[in-house]
C-alpha cells in the first residue's frame, strides 16, 4: 500500500466512526470498532505503540499522553459530548496519521461546524480550520520546521488559545519507525521538503478550558505548492 491509501483507511474510518456512535457506547468500545474497521480496510498494524485509535471524551480531551502511557477510560458517550480520535493504521512499513474532534448534541454526530450549538466547541473546530488554512498559506518547500513551529505558536496564542501537546510540537514527519520521527518544533532547522510527509496537529484549547480539539492531516509538497494527502 502507498501512504495515500493508508491514509484513506483512516479517514475512511473515522465516517464510519461517524455513523456508528451512539449515547452509551463506551469508549474502549469506540476504539475497538475504529481499529477493528481499519483492519477490515486493510491495516495490518498500528503503528503509534501499537495503538490504533487513541480516544478521549468530555473534558478528558484536554489530555496530551504518550502512547507508551495511555489508557482507553472506563467511560461512557454522552448525549451532549466532545470525543477526539487520533487514528495510527499501518501497512507493513507505510503509515497513516490522522485526527479529528467529533461533536455529538442531542445524541447525533454534528458533521457541519456552523451547525454546532455549543459555542466553545464550534469556536474550537473553527479555529482547527483557520490552523490548517494558515499551514497552507504560510508554509514553503524551505520553510524550516522551527520556523513553522513558532509562527503557528505565535497564531494560536494570538486569537486566545494554548497548545496543549505534552512535547510541545505540532506534528511529526512520517517515517517507518516511530523513533525516527522529526519534529515540528523549536531547534529543528531542516527544511520542510527535506522530508516526503508531515502531519500538522495541533492540539488545543482555550486557556483553563475543560475541552480540547484536535485536527491532523498528512502534508507533502507538490511542484512547490503544499497538498493534503
Amino acid at each position: 500500500m502507498t501512504n495515500a491509501e493508508v491514509q484513506q483507511i483512516a479517514k475512511l474510518t473515522i465516517a464510519y466512526v461517524k455513523s456508528q456512535i451512539k449515547v452509551g457506547m463506551s469508549l474502549i468500545k469506540l476504539r475497538e470498532l475504529t481499529e477493528s474497521k481499519m483492519s477490515d480496510l486493510g491495516a495490518t498494524s498500528f503503528w503509534y505503540w501499537d495503538i490504533g485509535a487513541f480516544v478521549f471524551s468530555g473534558n478528558e480531551t484536554t489530555l496530551s499522553v504518550s502512547g507508551k502511557h495511555y489508557r482507553t477510560a472506563d467511560r461512557k458517550i454522552e448525549n451532549n459530548d466532545i470525543i477526539t480520535v487520533d487514528l495510527s493504521p499501518q501497512s507493513g512499513n507505510v503509515w497513516g496519521d490522522y485526527a479529528r474532534t467529533l461533536i455529538i448534541e442531542n445524541g447525533k454526530v454534528v458533521s457541519d461546524i456552523n451547525k454546532i450549538s455549543n459555542a466553545e466547541w464550534k469556536n474550537g473546530l473553527l479555529m482547527e480550520e483557520r490552523l490548517h488554512n494558515e499551514l497552507s498559506a504560510f508554509a514553503t518547500p524551505k520553510t524550516t520546521f522551527e520556523e513553522l513551529y513558532l509562527h503557528i505558536n505565535e497564531f494560536i496564542a494570538a486569537n486566545g488559545y494554548i497548545n496543549l501537546d505534552f512535547m510541545g510540537n505540532l506534528g511529526h514527519s512520517i517515517a517507518t519507525h516511530k523513533d525516527d520521527r522529526i519534529y515540528i518544533e523549536k531547534g529543528n532547522i531542516l527544511h520542510l521538503d527535506s522530508v516526503k510527509y508531515f502531519t500538522f496537529e495541533p492540539h488545543i484549547a482555550v486557556k483553563g478550558s475543560q475541552y480540547g480539539f484536535k485536527k491532523e492531516n498528512i502534508y507533502y509538497f507538490e511542484n512547490g505548492k503544499i497538498s493534503e494527502l
